[in-house]
């Protein structure tokens, strides 16, 4: 949503230790205006501004806000026997790149430090993965961490830490370079013992480390299954804004109402670009161009692809793409000083870092003094990714496309080129190739039939929307307007091809309106377009389960709001495997599942659920 700058920064902590009674700091006034402050997107002079007048409300879910995590919610103190209350420990906060979990994490503690909220907490100590990489070689026992940290820990008598209730916020666990162990029997339990890192964060996030105290951690959602289940009390995730909130983030951004108003008209004109505003950083990209060209009263049509949107952002940086590439595969999103050098980026040309590169491409001194770099955003690194990848087609740089694709790369067609990119992006589990392979298709408009016939046999329901996504980012609006047709005709015999049923799904899960029941045998299609259907479970409340897919009816069950209140399982004998799968849906707090129907078999007399 926002860039705060070194907002991890001992700096900022040593602020919020010093409004807790922590030996003394001199100061206080000076980080306090560090970090009321924040910037949007770059960090050039005079672009901070007070956080409290441009935050703009996320949608967490499970109905829960930044600042009641740790809380309880009231249905969940009815399913708990009064001496037994479910104690919260540790939060797990998910959310993609730019929803806006950094933000959560400082208005959380910032709010704690003004003294308004969480004041059970003696002190919130707030840790970033990025920092902690630059130690990560290194043995330390909790107290020296800490010391390392926060200065104001060096006079801290040791016993303080068993009597105070602590708060410990780990940012960005998708930055981390080093694996966490939860399997090892290697853990601390003093606050003395030395160890590696990861050993100290494992201890503390497993509780054998000050057991009594709080950890909160943020990731994305493709690293956050490296805590396991069993740790985690609590998962949040944060989806960014509603539409309604969207408005609010123009109408707080520009103190000029027609400009805001002009904005919030054109972003509803792009189905696509709308709901890509849900990511807040977007909501900033989007005003960023479109504040210009309507200011500036350039000529020319206003953008309404995400594809347009960046290409009017940025300009053609083929090392950095590399750099974005290259990194992009193996899911680093941080660089430091030696990757930069390895893609021929000379980071003492203060040219790289100097116009319209600090837009883009940031420098941050951390902890030692030691440069860390980042794209100011995921998506930015994604779209110069497939910006330098559609280069090395068009000049037929074969050897980066096999390092990337495999295999030969010779005399490729873009047709052939374009399915081998999409093909490695779907066989992706946690999807972090979804952007890049959309902005590739962005780039080049000549592949739509190809596309729309794509075989996604044993691919996921989900991971096949984002084939439709790639044509509206091509302009082809098609498909979209076919189905709607089709929803609209009293005649429904047409078989549905695979692409529009994938349409279907998108237009089902985005509606306002919950849908009745869902039932798969109804559409003529293929068996494989049924499978593109599934994901529309999560909008609806009935649905009879005719297809090997557990794991997406149990994502819906868990979802908040969950709609599904009927689930007929009668035509399926389930394997103990899809029983296992299923009962974790039904477990799940968020459950509201009023009917399930099914055949007896052995498997379910382990199961019992109170419906």
């Amino acid at each position: 949503m926002f860039h705060v700058k070194s907002p991890t920064s001992g700096a900022l902590c040593r602020l919020f230790a010093a409004n807790k009674k922590l030996p003394e700091h001199q100061e206080e006034s000076s980080w306090k205006q560090k970090c009321e402050r924040v910037t949007e997107g770059s960090d050039e002079p005079g672009s901070r501004t007070l956080l409290n007048r441009i935050y703009t409300e996320l949608y967490i879910k499970e109905g829960q806000s930044e600042e009641d995590i740790f809380k309880t919610s009231p249905d969940e103190d009815k399913d708990q026997h009064k001496d037994k209350v479910k104690a919260i420990r540790v939060v797990l906060t998910k959310g993609v790149a730019g929803a806006g979990k950094t933000f959560s994490v400082l208005k959380f503690t910032l709010d704690w430090a003004g003294g308004s909220e969480n004041q059970d907490v003696h002190v919130v100590l707030l840790l970033s993965f990025r920092e902690l990489n630059l130690i990560r070689d290194e043995q330390h026992s909790l107290l020296t961490l800490l010391r390392v940290f926060y200065p104001t820990f060096q006079k801290l008598p040791t016993e303080k830490l068993a009597v105070w209730k602590l708060l410990f916020i780990f940012d960005g666990l998708d930055e981390s370079r080093f694996s966490l162990d939860f399997s090892s029997s290697q853990l601390l339990s003093e606050v003395t013992q030395r160890s590696s890192v990861q050993v100290l964060l494992t201890s503390l996030i497993k509780g054998n480390l000050l057991p009594s105290d709080l950890v909160w951690i943020t990731s994305r959602p493709a690293a956050a299954n490296q805590i396991p289940p069993s740790c985690v009390h609590r998962v949040t995730e944060v989806q960014g804004f509603t539409d309604s909130q969207k408005e609010d983030y123009f109408r707080r951004r520009f103190s000029d109402e027609e400009l805001s108003s002009r904005i919030i008209s054109h972003i509803k004109t792009s189905r696509s670009l709308h709901i890509m505003c849900g990511i807040p950083v977007i909501c900033w990209i989007t005003a960023t161009v479109l504040e210009n060209m309507l200011s500036t009263e350039q000529r020319g049509e206003l953008p309404k692809t995400m594809t347009d949107m960046y290409s009017h952002f940025l300009e053609l940086l083929l090392k950095l793409g590399r750099l974005a590439l290259e990194h992009l595969e193996k899911g680093d999103i941080m660089f430091y000083q030696e990757d930069l050098e390895q893609a021929g980026l000379d980071v003492s040309e203060a040219s790289v870092f100097s116009g319209v590169c600090t837009e883009i491409f940031r420098r941050e001194c951390v902890i030692f003094q030691k440069p860390v770099y980042c794209f100011v955003h995921l998506s930015v690194q994604e779209f110069l990714a497939a910006v330098y990848m559609f280069h090395c087609f068009s000049s037929r740089n074969v050897e980066v496309m096999r390092n990337f694709l495999g295999g030969d790369c010779r005399g490729l067609s873009l047709e052939n080129f374009l399915e081998r990119v999409m093909k490695k992006s779907l066989s992706s589990e946690n999807g972090h190739l979804d952007l890049f392979v959309r902005f590739l298709h962005g780039l080049s408009v000549e592949t739509i039939i190809n596309l729309k016939e794509m075989n996604s046999n044993g691919v996921s329901p989900d991971r096949t929307i984002n084939i439709f996504h790639c044509l509206m980012e091509m302009k082809d609006l098609s498909v979209y307007q076919q189905v709607q047709n089709l929803l609209k005709s009293e005649n429904r015999s047409e078989e549905l091809s695979e692409i529009q049923c994938s349409a279907l799904a998108y237009m089902l899960l985005m509606s306002e309106e919950v849908l009745e029941e869902l039932d798969l045998q109804k559409y003529k299609t293929s068996p494989r377009g049924r499978l593109r259907l599934i994901p529309a479970v999560r909008n609806c409340r009935k649905f009879r389960l005719s297809e090997s897919l557990y794991e997406a009816v149990s994502s819906a069950l868990k979802s908040n709001p969950s709609h599904l209140t009927e689930l007929d399982l009668s035509q399926k004998f389930l394997s103990d495997y899809g029983v296992k799968v299923l009962s974790s849906g039904l477990e799940s707090p968020n459950c509201r599942l009023e009917v399930l129907r099914s055949v007896l078999c052995s498997c379910w007399r382990f199961f019992v659920f109170d419906l």
